[in-house]
């Protein structure tokens, strides 16, 4: 099936329900691993279901070696800046750090990051580069994709602040060499220790049950 215009203008409908369910399953009703684990098989159905129609879109996408390693490597600095800056935050606040579900936590959470960074790199500002509609620059599409998925984090300020200078930086690389897997490896290894050691959250807690 050709990656039409219309075809488009769902998958960007598709991701602003995605978002909106994010509040009320997620937010209000606090079914957290319900929301995630949901919305991970509906958009791996959608990606084998469009797969099965055009096997080329998994290269659009940034599914593919190509530029893996060079992705890999050039937001390599930036991680372990975040990292070493996360950690520092850590011991000038007597955070909690050494505790053992972090480690379980950096294995499962880049799937979970690999996901958005589909969502919001692969589908969002991939669309809204290419819609006729909307004339906006690379740079433009980068800080309004990042704008949004920083919004959809609401009512965390910190971790708003650091989502939109993840996604800024994640997205100019991703529009220059094109490859996602990086992406999603890095989202979920330097949000596990954001999120663990700035926010006090220990993900593996707060996913333990499904309801």
């Amino acid at each position: 099936m050709p990656y039409s215009y219309k075809t488009r203008r769902l998958e960007i409908l598709a991701l602003v329900i995605t978002g909106a369910l994010k509040f009320i399953v997620m937010d209000w009703l606090d079914f957290r691993t319900l929301y995630i684990v949901t919305a991970c098989l509906f958009w791996f159905g959608f990606i084998y279901k469009r797969y099965k129609e055009d096997p080329r879109v998994l290269q659009r996408w940034g599914f593919r070696k190509r530029n893996l390693k060079k992705s890999f490597l050039i937001i390599l600095p930036f991680a372990l800046v975040a990292i070493a800056g996360i950690v520092l935050y850590g011991f000038e606040t007597e955070a909690a750090m050494m505790n053992w579900h972090i480690l379980p936590i950096l294995v499962f959470y880049p799937v979970w990051g690999l996901f958005q960074q589909f969502m919001i790199a692969g589908l969002l500002a991939g669309n809204l580069v290419q819609l006729p509609e909307i004339k906006l620059t690379d740079r433009q599409v980068i800080l309004l994709t990042a704008l949004l998925f920083a919004l959809v984090h609401f009512p965390s300020i910190f971790l708003m602040g650091y989502v939109f200078v993840m996604e800024a930086v994640f997205l100019s690389i991703y529009f220059q060499w094109g490859n996602i897997w990086p992406l999603g490896l890095y989202h979920g290894w330097v949000s596990s220790f954001f999120l663990f050691i700035v926010l006090g959250r220990d993900l593996l807690i707060e996913l333990s049950t499904i309801f």
